[in-house]
């Protein structure tokens, strides 16, 4: 195969849209797709603090590697890549050491967060204590709650996160299956800070998990490939398996399904305005009395988090 560019050996085949890149035209093509989101989503208008959820695997070390990459030379610009750990034993410590060594090649803070810290107990008790059926809830929620603790403690402005297309179709299918439009209507980029709430972006929203995986290998970025040994229960792999079949016979059904969620968006945003949120005694924001880490922790009759 040769590039469709340039005529150079080719590294992949773009099925969505017919073409062939080489290692230099691959790389130039996702890296022009990030900038567009970019400039979509983050208002660089003065001093911005952009906290990167970095995890260790292949989708948040991309995005931290490309943040840096793009926006290092502009001023007032600062990163820092925050880890949560959940304290699942055998998987998290191989992880967070690909987080630091990034950070280290990068020349970019790096802070880590754990459940044990926020919730009393780490991820592994919680299970011990419900299901592991339930874990993914649980962890979910938890993140959640860490990411934005965290981000506000260092006094980030926006979360970056490494959701990319694949996760973004599923989580629009499930959401919209479930007939939850008020999530769906909340699934982000966000653009409207609420109190409490640090906001959220996605820079790898458009780009398909393979070829993230492609230009983590071609850029030298080091990555986890192991699994979190719960995520065999998530509902999301189901949704997974339904995207991937329908990507397979039609290629460009991820872009479509994420395309026709953009154009709704405005419509479910005006449909479904962002409530006014009250203070959970936790002092994090909640829709009703009790915020959802301290329901979860009342039913595990752990403490509340602090």
């Amino acid at each position: 195969m040769r590039c469709s560019k340039c005529g150079s050996p080719a590294v992949t085949y773009i099925r969505y849209n017919g073409s062939h890149l080489c290692h230099e035209h691959f790389l130039e093509y996702v890296e022009r797709r990030v900038k567009k989101e970019i400039r979509s989503q983050l208002h660089l208008d003065g001093d911005v603090h952009i906290g990167v959820g970095a995890s260790g695997g292949k989708d948040s070390q991309t995005a931290l590697f490309l943040l840096h990459s793009i926006l290092r030379c502009r001023q007032g610009v600062r990163i820092t890549a925050i880890t949560v750990d959940e304290g699942i034993r055998g998987y998290r410590h191989s992880t967070i050491p690909k987080v630091k060594e990034l950070c280290e090649r990068l020349g970019i803070d790096h802070a880590i967060i754990s459940y044990e810290e926020v919730a009393g107990m780490d991820l592994d008790s919680m299970v011990s204590k419900t299901s592991e059926a339930e874990a993914c809830s649980y962890c979910g929620v938890f993140r959640r709650r860490c990411l934005n603790l965290k981000a506000k403690e260092l006094g980030v402005d926006v979360l970056a996160l490494g959701h990319n297309l694949d996760d973004m179709a599923q989580s629009v299918l499930m959401n919209f299956m479930r007939g939850d439009v008020e999530r769906l209507a909340r699934l982000g980029p966000h653009d409207r800070a609420q109190p409490g709430l640090v906001p959220r972006v996605q820079p790898l929203r458009m780009i398909p998990e393979k070829e993230t995986y492609l230009y983590a290998m071609l850029s030298d970025i080091t990555f986890s490939d192991a699994e979190c040994p719960y995520a065999k229960h998530a509902l999301r792999n189901e949704y997974r398996e339904i995207v991937n079949s329908m990507e397979d016979k039609h290629p460009g059904t991820r872009h479509s399904i994420l395309g026709s969620y953009d154009r709704l968006r405005p419509l479910m945003r005006d449909g479904f305005p962002q409530a006014t949120l009250n203070t959970c005694r936790c002092g994090e924001p909640t829709l009703g009395e009790r915020c959802m880490a301290c329901e979860m922790l009342m039913r595990l009759e752990g403490p509340c988090v602090r």
